[in-house]
């Protein structure tokens, strides 16, 4: 069975592992662990511990559980102030956090529970919050702060150092394939690219690395970007030629929902620019990838795992275009 290693954090990863656990992969999910947002960083605060929030909705995203318990393990007490409007699966963390000191004692009760298909880890047991250098220099301290800043950001870093998972450094040593996910090119993806002892890794690894691109930019991180600047952006902080396949939507959206987005978020498609990808020797895996699901554009989760299955299972050599 071919293992796959997949980095990223949040919904974006959420969404491609919903489609992978369908296929016979050994697939481990490597997942950020600075978000500061909302729950979970109340949970930190209160805590002092490593944010629990996107662990808990990947661990969800894996599960072979009845619809009752996914229903039980997303409800939020909403209507109490108390309970700070806390979902039962990030509470259920913490409490593991707790009490076995750290999330490999934590994270297998959580997959058995849920009958998680795959592994779960994140990328470090430390308590680290991300940076945000802007391009007048200003330092935005949290992802939160981050994602919600209207400044333009030019790099990422750390509040401190971070000491990478072993496990991790395990699993992309013998993966044969490696996948930076969609999502936020700034506060998911490149959080787990500010190691040198995890870049020499995967530039080390036999198995060929893999980018699923961004539907849409994102607001003062990846304004005006192509495919190929989601890449360049990747080659950064992993080093240049280090992406060989990229799988980017190659359709085109027309609707009111895109209007909003582009009027409302300051969002735009991501267009495809295949000239300079091949000038860039990066491999080309391009379908429709899009759906709507409650009024927000995601990827196809199904379409997008058979891809990435189909790439595995046939070896391809040359591009390959649906």
């Amino acid at each position: 069975m071919k293992k796959v290693v997949i980095f990223g954090g949040g919904s974006g990863l959420s969404q491609l592992l919903k489609g992978l656990k369908l296929f016979p992969l050994d697939v481990t999910a490597v997942v950020s662990v600075s978000d500061n947002g909302r729950s979970t960083g109340r949970l930190r605060k209160d805590y002092n511990i490593p944010a629990v929030g996107d662990i808990s909705k990947v661990l969800l995203s894996m599960a072979n559980c009845d619809t009752d318990l996914v229903q039980l393990m997303n409800y939020r007490f909403e209507k109490s102030k108390s309970l700070g409007n806390h979902s039962i699966k990030n509470l259920l963390l913490t409490a593991l956090l707790d009490l076995k000191g750290n999330f490999d004692a934590s994270l297998p009760v959580l997959e058995k529970i849920l009958h998680v298909q795959g592994n779960v880890l994140p990328i470090s047991e430390d308590n680290v919050d991300l940076v945000g250098i802007t391009t007048d220099n200003k330092r935005l301290v949290g992802e939160e702060q981050i994602t919600k800043s209207k400044k333009k950001i030019k790099r990422i870093e750390y509040s401190h150092d971070l000491e990478v998972n072993p496990k991790v450094l395990a699993a992309v040593k013998k993966a044969d394939l490696i996948i930076f996910a969609s999502g936020s090119l700034f506060t998911s993806i490149i959080p787990h690219l500010l190691t040198k002892k995890l870049n020499l890794a995967i530039n080390k690894s036999k198995a060929q690395t893999m980018y699923i691109c961004n539907l849409f930019t994102q607001p003062g991180e990846t304004d005006g970007f192509k495919v190929s600047d989601h890449i360049k952006m990747l080659e950064a902080y992993l080093g240049k030629n280090t992406i060989d396949i990229v799988v980017a939507n190659n359709a085109k959206m027309n609707s009111a929902l895109v209007k909003k987005y582009a009027t409302e978020e300051q969002k735009d498609q991501v267009l495809l620019d295949e000239d300079r990808l091949k000038k860039m020797n990066v491999q080309i895996i391009t379908d429709k990838l899009y759906k709507i699901e409650n009024n927000v554009y995601r990827h196809d989760s199904l379409k997008t795992a058979y891809l990435i299955f189909s790439y595995l299972m046939a070896g391809v050599k040359n591009d390959f275009h649906d």
